[in-house]
């Protein structure tokens, strides 16, 4: 080539390994196990000096495509991909933190990541402090002489909050430690956490990358020293890699990929802007608005306001009359998907959160979060009138 390739056109091509039968769509392996030409092939694949596939805890062709194509359009030198968002979240974690370590991370995280971070980290003997994660000085004082490990998700999950991913990153190498950045929400389209100065990104392929609701899965992202590393070497062990029918879905989802997300993205930019003059709406939370309280650095870092919106209505039983009366919006927490999914986080996603460190989040008990589909985004704002007229009578 003598130019380098569009991503939309690498999220359609790279990774694909035809074989002799010059099939268009990535072949589907559905095999555990691989035989070896002899027993010194078996050894050599075994002690690594043949790079083969062994078993599909390790690797596996259709998922070996999937890892390539995403490394590609995500910017990294290695990829591996998990059966579920949180096991890649686990394996970020647990592969680069030991008993007497130290990590620090966001206070504003996913409910099954606080848990991972806030409970089950330190059962194992690993110090963890919660931090703003906008507030850079709190990140400075966390630091310590054994913190390995910094954690963040920007935009997050619900309230869509903008961490500085740069200078997060530049204080957690100052004190030696890995930044570990959730790009699920911003979605590798709206974002490169890598670019910004992050040592791994993580994913829930079940949202975006599948785009329609069918499959579980997730991916790590990084250099090879730590994705070929500590990485593999924990997964391995432990048992989280994708399926390969998965990843075959995965595949089919990155070919559309960057379409999908930038409609889903012009849609969400149409509803909150609509939201945002809406009688019945308290505040509406999304990065593509001027009033969003970190759009400056939103724009900074991210290419587009991404396809989530959430809004805060006036107290748990207005949200639930809102969500009661949509038609075209699924009551869902999934998020992602082509069909429009409205959540009500504080008695679904972040319900094992107290109250006090919901309210700490502003997530309110009238707040929905709203991932934005595929469908005619008049139809979606008149499905939301529907639904705020009927919030407004609760």
């Amino acid at each position: 080539m003598t130019r380098p390739l569009d991503p939309r056109t690498r999220m359609i091509h790279d990774g694909t390994d035809r074989r002799a039968f010059g099939e268009m769509s990535e072949a589907l392996y559905l095999t555990q196990g691989f035989a070896y030409d002899s027993a010194a092939q078996a050894e050599a694949r075994f002690d690594g000096s043949d790079p083969g596939y062994v078993y599909a805890r390790y690797g596996n062709p259709t998922v070996g495509m999937f890892e390539d194509r995403l490394a590609s359009l995500e910017g990294a030198e290695a990829c591996f991909a998990t059966a579920s968002g949180m096991a890649a979240v686990n394996a970020a974690m647990f592969s680069q933190l030991a008993a007497g370590d130290h990590a620090v991370a966001a206070r504003a995280l996913f409910g099954s990541c606080h848990y991972i971070v806030d409970t089950l980290l330190p059962r194992f003997g690993v110090e963890t402090t919660l931090v703003d994660g906008t507030d850079l000085d709190q990140w400075r004082a966390a630091m310590r002489g054994n913190t390995k490990l910094c954690f963040l998700e920007s935009p997050s999950n619900p309230t869509l909050e903008i961490i500085d991913i740069a200078a997060v990153a530049g204080i957690a190498h100052a004190a030696g430690a890995r930044l570990v950045v959730d790009n699920v929400f911003a979605t590798p389209c709206f974002q490169r956490p890598l670019e910004l100065g992050a040592d791994l990104v993580m994913y829930s392929t079940t949202k975006h990358i599948d785009g329609q609701g069918r499959c579980l899965g997730g991916a790590l992202l990084g250099s090879a020293e730590i994705v070929r590393g500590p990485v593999l070497e924990y997964m391995k062990h432990t048992g989280g890699a994708l399926s390969p029918f998965n990843a075959w879905v995965m595949l089919k989802g990155l070919e559309t990929l960057h379409l999908r997300c930038d409609a889903q993205a012009r849609s969400a930019e149409a509803i909150a802007a609509h939201l945002s003059g809406h009688g019945a709406v308290r505040r509406t939370l999304y990065p593509g608005l001027a009033d969003h309280p970190q759009h400056a650095l939103a724009m900074g870092q991210m290419t587009r306001g991404g396809t989530m919106v959430s809004f805060e209505l006036a107290d748990k039983e207005a949200a639930f009359a809102f969500l009661d009366a949509l038609e075209i919006a699924k009551i869902s927490n999934n998020l992602g998907d082509a069909k429009t999914i409205a959540t009500h986080p504080t008695t679904t996603t972040h319900q094992r959160m107290t109250e006090e460190d919901r309210l700490s989040l502003g997530i309110t008990p009238g707040l929905i979060r709203l991932s934005v589909g595929l469908e005619a985004p008049d139809d979606l704002i008149a499905d939301l009138d529907r639904g705020l007229a009927a919030a407004g009578s609760s």
